[in-house]
């Protein structure tokens, strides 16, 4: 957040009346007369979170939350420029001006709640752990995190949750899910704490690493979104009608289906949790 200050040399009773006087008028939201200026949406993303925002076997940027990104600007009748850095660098980004929203399947908690706005929601899901398929990392409860070695990026909220049960934590800079899932499997690392539906994909996809999502420990039900700055609530508004619409028409739904084999834009039942339990 940038500091303004303001330092005036007053000369006389007149000016300190009119310096008194004066208000100071808060700077108009420009967001989207910015992106139909330039007929362009720039989008931070990783391109290394499958099935959110990934490289498929032809070297193209796809997933679910790129594929939804990329309707929107159809929709909106701009193109799409997609910017890939790590989610320190997503943020940094938007903060920067440099994107006009992040992709990569982002909910809000902690100190982004003060910063940051979130679109309309696209995902709901849960949060679980990946451990070794062997002897499930020695985890059967959030407190046996305690001493564990947690991977993931540095400052997510994954990652402060892990912090907070007593983990040791292994940061990476916006590695691949085969290197994740194979430090977990070798014994580099023990535990990968995100969302459910990625963790499910991300595991089917690479059967051949001995890890699972262990069993009967899903929690926190979250929503996922595009990251906005707070103060560019016309473009977010402009994205929210168009989201909206996609799933009013059943757009997102297909997209989910397609990655996820389920509509994850639809708000799970409060017993969802309970059904985990007994896939």
């Amino acid at each position: 957040m940038k500091k303004w200050v303001v330092t005036a040399t007053l000369f006389t009773a007149g000016l300190l009346l009119t310096a008194c006087g004066t208000e100071k008028k808060e700077a108009k939201d420009m967001s989207w007369e910015k992106v139909e200026e330039a007929g362009k949406l720039t989008v931070s993303t990783s391109g290394t979170l499958f099935p959110s925002s990934y490289y498929n076997d032809k070297n193209e940027l796809v997933g679910y939350d790129v594929d939804i990104a990329k309707e929107v600007a159809k929709r909106l009748d701009v193109t799409v420029d997609f910017k890939e850095y790590n989610v320190d660098g997503q943020i940094a980004a938007l903060q920067r001006g440099e994107a006009d929203f992040a992709a990569n399947d982002f909910g809000l908690s902690g100190d982004r709640k003060d910063k940051f706005s979130l679109s309309t929601p696209i995902k709901y899901s849960f949060t679980s752990m990946i451990v070794r398929q062997s002897d499930d990392s020695g985890i059967h409860s959030l407190e046996d995190l305690k001493g564990k070695k947690a991977a993931g990026e540095p400052n997510t909220s994954y990652m402060k949750m892990a912090e907070s049960y007593g983990a040791e934590l292994v940061v990476y800079d916006n590695a691949t899910n085969d290197q994740y899932l194979t430090d977990v499997a070798n014994g580099r690392t023990d535990v990968i704490i995100n969302d459910y539906y990625l963790q499910k994909m991300s595991v089917g996809a690479l059967p051949d690493i001995p890890v699972k999502i262990l069993e009967d420990v899903y929690f926190d039900l979250a929503e996922t979104g595009f990251l906005f700055v707070k103060e560019n609530n016309e473009l977010r508004e402009k994205v929210d009608a168009t989201l909206k619409e996609m799933k009013e028409d059943g757009t997102i739904a297909k997209i989910s289906e397609g990655y996820f084999q389920t509509d994850v834009s639809e708000k799970p039942k409060e017993d969802l949790i309970e059904s985990k339990k007994t896939e």
